[in-house]
């Protein structure tokens, strides 16, 4: 079946009732799926069968690499299909004996013998067992993504430093140093049959990806073994093959306790419970990713592995963890359910009863290069530029280096301390830097600012000359005691030798009464306000500190610039590089979206209300928001009307009226006489007047009429513009052509509420999934 025929069968399986109705999943609130028979023989029976040539290579090769017996890796493989299938809460992993846990496998055999391993085997699997019931399985993932990645990768590499020894025809020293040691002697020396099969074999793993997809159904571990051995076998070869007990399927009770040294045997036994558990609970989280099917149980996972080593351990088997290898090939063939993996198991168990005399055919030598090309892929290129991304490779380096050159558990403990320091690092860090600033010093301050920050910050800040003019932006996340006491008391005491210290805080006021000695410990405990893109000068820009009263009430210090001014520093300085992009792109053109009329009150900010940004409006602001009957005196509004719809093409223009608008109480109570210009242009708006004379129904703004009548001329002002607006040509013409369409909007401005112009004449209040923009107007 092709992968198209499998995908469009997986959906057509959604809309079916295999979930039984009755079962309500896991406690994790993960979904089960009904296993049917139809199912299996489909979807289940083809994948493991594809797990299954995938696996027995790789378990023989694992046992080798362990010093285990041959067929250690072959029970691992039954007994991880087989009970972990069964039992795991992760229903498409697949389980065996993992490259993970070689070197420490390794070390363990040396250490105590295999009889000893065994027992250390079953007793990880029940602390497993104890660690997935008090369900802290989830725990496992606060690992560092860069310590697990650096520990598969010293893995690999140990892997590969003591493989290629047996493919150059020598025997694996007992550490990796030692390997790399011994390594360019053994490679100045004679090499014989079996170097020819190990790379040959690493050859053909490594050109199989490149192949068609038709030749690569074939798993290449497979390929790689079986055309090698044929070959061995068909030019009588002496190469040393694999080597099976005589009575392979008589298996007894194996694991014998220690005669003493029991601190060993325990940490022996913790480390392979850790070691198989993180890498089985990661494996489950990243096949989770590769399917859409029921999520994986981690706790249950973890008792299910927990029972596999339990049983491995007690009849002679490697340990077994999640393998993402078998357990991605799984998803890939397009497994269903729990029972893929289960079967695989089976199969395994098959070929050892049935062709266990084809493995003593197998050159070690192959499985030796099977290995390296295994290890070799454990580095993973795209693993190492994740963690340079996140600013981690230190971390996954020192992981690598520590597993290599002392052994596994340690590379980790050291990967988990550097981790940790470089935590501590990032949640304590502050950049601390002061510069020349026009007559005085701007000093910035970044970060974490924390008393082991003090002494960078007393450093800098005592290198300011006195008397000077500074700056002190603040860009903090947390301010604790002894940097606030350390800024504050350098503040009083430059002040007192008569320099000035402006303190310009962005985010939470952390400093914001730190001359008066009064901190704000937590955030929350102050309103932070608006960003400063949204809020006027009043609310963010700098005050001498010693200042008191609202900000209306208060008066710059002579040092500090004009608002305007400083506007302009803040967006060089902050928002520029930001919208730099964009206004590149806007350079040479402009196509706006709307012509929006709008009066003149600066408390109306168009981009502010419509949420937009460079190039969407083209704006016309005056007194009233005024359109002027066409042909009329005045020509810069037509000018830009004209401008608008017959250069630039804009699709749609708002007249936008307001509340509280001073030049409608003007045109009700009389414009002043010493304004004399302002009564001229208020001869525009006349017709406004006699509109809400003759009206017969109030205009409405979501069903009431507003209270105050300047707010309700303002509603019918919006209308009678836009009949000032039809009547130039060029709207007129847009419009028949269905080109432009005309909208009228309203701003209340005490409730920050903006009101559309509906199509029945009334305004409706904006959002809440009434009028997402100005709504076209009917003529009339």
């Amino acid at each position: 079946m092709t992968d198209t025929s499998i995908e469009s069968e997986r959906h057509r399986d959604k809309d079916r009732p295999d979930k039984n109705p009755g079962d309500k999943g896991h406690r994790d609130g993960t979904r089960t799926e009904r296993t049917t028979f139809k199912t299996i023989l489909r979807y289940d029976v083809p994948a493991s069968l594809v797990v299954f040539l995938v696996a027995v290579p790789l378990s023989l090769g694992i046992a080798l690499a362990s010093g285990a017996p041959i067929v250690a890796g072959l029970i691992a493989a039954v007994l991880g299909g087989v009970i972990a299938g069964a039992v795991g809460g992760s229903p498409k992993q697949v389980s065996g004996p993992a490259a993970g846990l070689t070197v420490v496998m390794a070390e363990t055999i040396q250490q105590f013998g295999w009889a000893v391993t065994c027992a250390i085997v079953a007793c990880a699997g029940v602390l497993q067992v104890l660690l997935g019931l008090s369900r802290i399985a989830r725990a496992a993932l606060a690992i560092s993504p860069a310590i697990v990645h650096g520990m598969l990768a010293g893995i690999g590499v140990t892997i590969v430093l003591g493989q290629l020894h047996v493919i150059l025809g020598g025997a694996a020293q007992s550490s990796a140093v030692d390997n790399l040691i011994e390594l360019p002697g053994q490679i100045a020396g004679q090499h014989d049959a079996a170097t020819v099969l190990g790379v040959l074999t690493i050859g053909i793993l490594l050109l199989w990806g490149k192949l068609p997809s038709v030749v690569r159904r074939i798993p290449g571990p497979l390929a790689a073994v079986g055309l090698v051995t044929v070959l061995a076998v068909l030019i009588g070869s002496s190469a040393e093959r694999v080597q099976l007990p005589g009575d392979l399927l008589s298996i007894g009770l194996v694991p014998e306790l220690p005669d003493g040294d029991w601190m060993a045997f325990a940490l022996a036994v913790v480390t392979i419970a850790l070691i198989a558990s993180v890498e089985t609970l990661l494996s489950a989280v990243a096949v989770d990713k590769l399917h859409t099917g029921p999520r994986a149980n981690l706790d249950r996972e973890l008792v299910g592995q927990g029972v596999t080593n339990m049983v491995s351990g007690a009849i002679g088997g490697l340990p077994v963890t999640g393998v993402i290898v078998r357990s991605s090939a799984n998803v890939a063939a397009g497994a269903r359910t729990r029972a893929s993996a289960i079967l695989h198991g089976l199969w395994v168990l098959l070929f050892v009863v049935l062709l266990a005399g084809l493995i003593q055919h197998i050159p070690l030598a192959v499985l030796a290069g099977l290995l390296v090309h295994v290890g070799a892929k454990l580095v993973n290129p795209a693993h190492i530029r994740e963690v340079h991304e996140h600013g981690d490779l230190p971390v996954y380096l020192v992981t690598i280096v520590g597993v290599v050159a002392v052994d596994l558990l340690s590379g980790v403990l050291i990967g988990i301390g550097v981790s940790l320091l470089f935590m501590l690092r990032r949640m304590i860090w502050s950049g601390i830097h002061a510069e020349r600033h026009e007559d005085g010093w701007r000093v910035v301050i970044e970060g974490a600012l924390t008393a082991l920050s003090v002494p960078r910050l007393s450093k800098v800040l005592g290198a300011i000359p006195e008397g000077g003019a500074v700056k002190l932006e603040l860009v903090v996340d947390y301010l604790d005691h002894a940097a606030f006491e350390s800024l504050a008391g350098w503040q009083q005491a430059y002040e007192r030798a008569g320099g000035t210290v402006v303190v310009d805080e962005i985010g939470h006021p952390w400093f914001e009464r730190g001359k008066s000695g009064e901190p704000t410990v937590r955030k929350g405990q102050e309103s932070q306000g608006m960003p400063r893109w949204l809020a006027p000068w009043s609310e963010w820009q700098v005050r001498e500190i010693g200042e008191t009263g609202l900000p209306e009430q208060r008066t710059a210090s002579p040092r500090v610039h004009a608002p305007m001014h400083q506007g302009t520093e803040e967006f060089q300085r902050r928002t520029a590089h930001l919208v730099e992009p964009t206004m590149r792109r806007l350079a040479d053109e402009q196509r706006p979206h709307t012509l929006f009329i709008a009066c003149g009150d600066a408390r109306i900010v168009p981009n502010l209300i419509t949420t937009s940004g460079p190039g969407d409006l083209f704006t016309v602001r005056n007194v009233g928001n005024l359109v002027p009957a066409e042909g009329g005196s005045d020509a810069s509004v037509g000018a830009s009307i004209e401008f608008a719809v017959g250069v630039l093409g804009v699709r749609e223009v708002v007249v936008c009226g307001h509340s509280s608008c001073g030049a409608m109480k003007a045109l009700i109570h009389g414009a002043a006489e010493d304004l004399p210009a302002v009564g001229d242009w208020l001869r525009n708006a006349e017709p406004t007047v006699s509109r809400a004379e003759s009206a017969t129904e109030p205009v409405t703004l979501d069903g009431a009429v507003p209270d105050a009548p300047a707010d309700r001329l303002a509603l019918y002002n919006v209308l009678q513009q836009l009949d000032h607006l039809r009547a130039y040509p060029a709207v007129a013409a847009a419009e028949a052509r269905g080109e432009l369409r005309l909208g009228g909007m309203y701003f209340d401005v005490g409730a920050a509420q903006v009101y559309n112009l509906g199509a029945g004449g009334a305004f409706l209040a904006a959002g809440e999934g009434r009028t997402g923009a100005a709504t076209a107007v009917k003529r009339g």
